[in-house]
């Protein structure tokens, strides 16, 4: 297996050689038809990848296979899961599809089987979980438990709650919502105050997320809770439980409830399967639902696994995203679900690709000089119609997108206005979407002209529901993976934001010079 940087590869001299598609002019008329019929991707759990609006062909398709087979994008991924060191920045393993199913070799770690520590630590979720739903675990005066509220940041914060919220209306419909779920982050005191004045903190369990036990922003949040809870007479302990790493100073603490265990092999932004999810969505939903959640990303994980890329849209997905920043030169990608469920997923999906992805360097730490990771955004439909479509139409860049719809709403209640329900308003909109980008519009006026071209995907599926919404974790999971791959970087460390970090403790330390004394001079610190 070689690891080779993007710029020396021969498949990638071919697919520059290769013809442009012209979006508008494939996708016009029947011919547009056929091609939604023919280039698409079946993936697990009854959704589907369909990629007839992107600027690729059969040859390009083609040309993609060989980029695949020549950068051993499969086998790189069996080194993974199999327990291959692949962070070289932290010469760490890479094991979150681990926390979902075995895919390959058994992986031991000092006589550790890493497979039965994350199922027992999940088991371990679930029956503290069952046990406060049941009101076997209670509050100081005996009663029952009524809310969760995670205390974390980045992949701690942005994962759990956008799992949380795509699910919070299913689970309301079918009676599997055990307890309000709130999350807190920022370290702005305004968060804290604002869920802590909207919940009986009495009746309240607080998950504390943070894997080395010393993160500022979370610790922070902690001390202010804890103060909370001490003017209101209750006791941390009754209140509080930790997810941390078993040698942090948060482990065994009696300060907690209990504590719960993930590891330096499980990245922030990859950890929604490990502890890190599993213990606040197990008191949300029931780890049922939970474990729903880990079928529908290991069905998608396994798909991930085929060397043919049309029976594997994650990486079919990652081909064409590196085709649209590599040769055809697009920055930025905008993610636009139409499920108002999925209205944090795009924050998600910013951290995971971004800070992944992000990289200037290869995975040996040398310079590289071909461009990485795209800019991340997006906003749920049709709110973000009426937000940036406007550049999105007839803007001076093109921006790719990938669109998710669903034929189903979650919640079950809908009507009819004008000859049509809600969600067929929706869905409506999503497919003129998709054709208004890619085909546009003739006008004299060219105010009202628009260009077309624009490249689209979108991944379709029945309803949202657990298991669904663990296949569309673990695509993008494994798109960037893939992509990663592709351009020869290190996507599971993440150095770019420590240097912020280490200023601002230079800050409030008052260890300052030149402008940064003077920046925290005019910010009112000191």
């Amino acid at each position: 297996m070689e690891w080779i940087n993007f710029d020396k590869l021969e498949s990638i001299k071919k697919l520059e050689g290769l013809a442009k598609v012209d979006v508008k002019e494939v996708m016009a008329g029947e011919n547009g038809a056929r091609r939604v019929e023919a280039y698409k991707v079946p993936m697990s759990n009854g959704l589907v990848y369909d990629f007839a609006a992107k600027q690729v062909d059969d040859a390009i398709l083609a040309g993609l296979q060989e980029l695949a087979d020549e950068q051993q994008l499969t086998q790189k991924y069996a080194a993974l899961y199999n327990g291959e060191i692949i962070n070289t920045g932290e010469k760490r393993r890479v094991l979150h599809q681990l926390c979902r199913g075995q895919l390959g070799d058994d992986v031991i770690i000092d006589g550790e089987n890493k497979r039965e520590f994350y199922v027992g630590q999940q088991k371990r979720a679930g029956e503290f979980a069952k046990k406060i739903h049941a009101g076997e675990i209670v509050n100081e005066k005996g009663e029952t438990y009524t809310t969760a509220v995670q205390i974390g940041i980045g992949g701690s914060d942005l994962g759990p709650r956008a799992l949380y919220l795509a699910l919070e209306n299913w689970a309301k419909v079918n009676g599997t919502l055990k307890m309000e779920a709130r999350f807190i982050s920022n370290v702005d005191p305004d968060d804290a105050s604002g869920v802590l004045a909207t919940i009986d903190p009495a009746r309240t369990i607080f998950v504390l997320v943070s894997k080395s036990g010393t993160t500022l922003e979370t610790l922070t949040n902690e001390s202010f809770v804890k103060d909370a809870l001490a003017k209101a007479g209750l006791e941390t302990s009754k209140h509080m439980v930790a997810v941390t790493s078993a040698t942090s100073p948060l482990a065994g603490n009696p300060e907690y409830m209990d504590s719960f265990y993930m590891d330096d092999f499980i990245g922030g932004r990859y950890s929604s399967s490990s502890a890190v999810g599993g213990v606040i969505l197990s008191l949300a939903f029931g780890p049922e639902i939970f474990d729903r959640i880990m079928a529908g990303a290991a069905a998608e994980d396994a798909l991930a696994k085929n060397t043919d890329i049309m029976k594997n849209p994650a990486m079919l997905d990652a081909l064409i995203g590196v085709y649209e920043r590599n040769i055809l030169g697009y920055n930025i990608t905008a993610v636009l679900p139409y499920s108002q469920a999925l209205i944090r997923f795009p924050a998600h999906l910013q951290q995971l690709d971004m800070e992944s992805n992000g990289k200037s360097v290869n995975r040996f730490g040398e310079f590289i000089s071909y461009k990485t990771g795209p800019i991340i955004f997006g906003e749920p439909g049709t709110n973000g119609q009426h937000s940036f479509y406007q550049l999105l139409h007839q803007g001076t860049d093109i921006v790719p997108i990938q669109f998710l719809g669903f034929k189903n709403n979650q919640m079950e209640n809908d009507v009819v206005i004008e000859g049509s329900t809600s969600q067929q308003k929706l869905s409506a909109n999503v497919a003129a979407q998709i054709m208004a980008f890619a085909c546009g519009k003739d006008d004299e006026n060219l105010n009202k002209y628009f260009a077309g071209g624009r490249p689209s995907s979108i991944i379709v599926g029945e309803k949202l529901i657990p298991e669904s919404l663990g296949a569309i974790l673990a695509h993008f999971e494994n798109k960037v993976m893939f992509q990663g791959f592709i351009w020869n970087i290190n996507s599971f460390d993440q150095e770019g934001v420590q240097l912020g970090k280490l200023l601002a403790k230079k800050v409030l330390a008052k260890n300052t010079d030149g402008a940064l004394t003077a920046y925290s001079e005019l910010l009112g610190i000191f």
